[in-house]
């Protein structure tokens, strides 16, 4: 696909002139590659709600379509996320998008319908929902940004916080208790610091009701229960191309997160 910057204007801009530059390209790419169909593209993620790391954050994407992409479609959305990625190694690997279908906006469970998804330099054109769908949701409704198109919360009906919090649950118990069974999967810094700073946001969804920041759930984590403080601050320190070796710690908060959600009735 050869993209263009056109004259598109984004709608927002963030305070990195890179990321700028790779927002601006990959906007003009979906604007002429999926045209009309593509009803708004959105900036979501810690560049919304003042959490972004520049050195281990992602860029999180999401365009909302108003039909299914065709084959030819897929294949120019692959090509533009690739060349998006080439034109700065910095980010390879750093971007993820959903292109989410207009009509499963209003779903509360995981939709069963599947969506294109680019993540981890790979294209998946049907890429499952999980529990991070609503969750996702949730965010993209109180923090999403606008780069082109209506405003997300014009396209999605009220996310009630407690669907939130009962995903956050579902996910621990789903995504990240099977890890105390698998340490292997936790070899890689950047998964040990991974998995921390999310445990510290599902207990602070869960346990006080607050789908914050991550950066916020990790203070919270720490006044809460002070033990912890040393691994979440690791965690949130880390960078890529740094070291991590805290994989028993991360297997013991895991553990420490089951047992204080199991004592909530959230799931009963």
């Amino acid at each position: 696909m050869q993209s263009t910057k056109m004259n598109l204007k984004l709608q927002h801009k963030t305070p990195y002139s890179d990321i700028n530059d790779l927002l601006l390209f990959w906007a003009g790419g979906v604007c002429t590659g999926l045209g009309e169909k593509a009803i708004g593209l959105y900036l979501t993620g810690s560049l919304t709600y003042g959490d972004f790391v520049l050195k281990r954050s992602d860029v999180d994407l999401c365009v909302v379509v108003n039909q299914a992409l065709s084959v030819a479609e897929l294949e120019s959305i692959k090509r533009l996320h690739i060349e998006t990625e080439h034109r700065d190694p910095h980010w390879a690997k750093r971007v993820e998008c959903s292109y989410l279908p207009v009509d499963l906006m209003h779903e509360v469970l995981p939709p069963k319908t599947p969506r294109p998804w680019w993540g981890h330099g790979v294209f998946y054109a049907e890429a499952p929902y999980g529990n991070e769908w609503i969750i996702n949701q949730y965010f993209l409704y109180t923090s999403g940004i606008a780069l082109k198109g209506p405003e997300y919360r014009t396209l999605v009906s009220h996310v009630d916080l407690k669907e939130v919090q009962k995903a956050s649950a579902r996910d621990l118990f789903q995504e990240w208790e099977p890890k105390i069974r698998n340490s292997g999967s936790l070899a890689d810094p950047h998964d040990q610091s991974y998995v921390v700073l999310n445990l510290c946001r599902i207990m602070s969804t869960v346990l006080q009701g607050d789908a914050g920041s991550k950066k916020a759930a990790g203070a919270w984590v720490k006044a809460a229960y002070p033990q912890w403080k040393g691994l979440i601050e690791e965690a949130d320190g880390w960078g890529h191309g740094a070291e991590m070796n805290r994989v028993e710690d991360v297997i013991a908060f895991i553990k420490f997160a089951v047992e204080k959600v199991n004592q909530t009735d959230l799931l009963s």
